[in-house]
Parts: structure tokens; C-alpha cells; sequence
């Protein structure tokens, strides 16, 4: 109703079930999908992983009653441009049409902590990546044996080396 009531908007299917709202997509290649998170078939996620794979020429929107940070950051790892909760739909699903039609990204005001979050995570994991792109080929050889559990003993063996070299090895790489 709220998408009828918009004389900009044309509304060109709905679905009762993620396995239908996945054939519609396919076949009326809408400019925009509004999808449930919690379809029954195929959920709003299923449907993203689906479209991310095709590549599919349509945006989605997920609507969802859920303001959990989990499902929030797996669509939009996946592409996902809009982002509703159900508590504001009424109030903000044209503008969410809009914006993500336009080529932009809508997610409810309410999850902006999960945005800032998000983002903290990022940077955090962006400064990880830095501090390993300094790490020698051998030490960056040396922290993955670590990783699997390794002794120093163990990975000189596999690395013909002394477990000295090891040792000064591993001190570097904790620098």
C-alpha cells in the first residue's frame, strides 16, 4: 500500500515466499526488491548471496524487525544498499525506494551504532593488514606454523634452520 500510494513508484510484483520473489526478480528485473529477512523458502539473506552470485541488475532492500549487528554487516558484505527496520517502514520505506533507486544506500537511523561499529572493525582489521605487510616472507611463513600450533623446535625442522633463528624470528614478528 505504502508503494502504491506513490505515483512515482510502480509497484511490478509481490511475493508470498523467498522461491517466488526469486523468480519474479529474475523474470520483471525490477530496479528495486524489497525483500524480508525471515521469507519463509529462501530468507532476504539467501536471496542476497543468490543475487550476489548472478549479479543481478537490481538493487535490494531488507526489511527486517531485527536490529541485529550480525545480519546488518552479512547484507552488506553482500552488496545489500537498504537496510529497514520494520518499526520505521511505514514512515521510511520511500525514502529507503528512493534513495537506493537513485544509487545511494539507506540503513535505519537506529542502526547507526552498528555502522560505527562496523566501520571501527574495519579500520582495526585495516591496520592488521599493515602491520603484516611488514612482516618478512620467512616471518610471515613462520606465523602461520605458529598459527597451527607449531613448536619452535617443530618449525625449524620444517624451515632447515636453528631453533635460535626461530626464536629471533618470532620476537620480530611480536614487535
Amino acid at each position: 500500500d505504502i508503494i502504491a500510494g506513490d505515483s512515482s513508484l510502480r509497484l511490478v510484483g509481490e511475493a508470498v515466499d523467498g522461491e517466488q520473489a526469486w523468480r519474479l526478480i529474475q523474470e520483471l528485473h525490477p530496479t528495486v526488491a524489497v525483500l524480508d529477512i525471515h521469507m519463509p523458502k529462501r530468507s532476504g539473506i539467501q536471496l542476497g548471496q543468490l543475487w550476489s552470485q548472478q549479479r543481478l541488475r537490481v538493487e535490494l532492500i531488507i526489511l527486517t524487525m531485527d536490529a541485529e549487528e550480525a545480519l546488518l554487516n552479512e547484507a552488506l558484505n553482500l552488496g545489500v544498499k537498504g537496510y529497514l527496520l520494520k518499526e520505521t517502514a511505514v514512515t521510511n520505506l520511500l525514502q529507503a525506494i528512493h534513495r537506493v533507486a537513485g544509487g545511494d544506500c539507506y540503513i535505519s537511523p537506529a542502526l547507526s551504532g552498528a555502522l560505527v561499529h562496523r566501520n571501527a572493525a574495519r579500520e582495526a582489521l585495516q591496520e592488521q593488514k599493515l602491520g603484516l605487510a611488514l612482516l618478512t616472507p620467512t616471518e610471515r611463513q613462520i606465523l602461520k606454523l605458529i598459527a597451527e600450533d607449531r613448536t619452535s623446535k617443530e618449525i625449524a625442522g620444517l624451515l632447515q634452520s636453528s631453533v635460535r633463528t626461530v626464536e629471533t624470528h618470532r620476537q620480530n614478528i611480536s614487535h
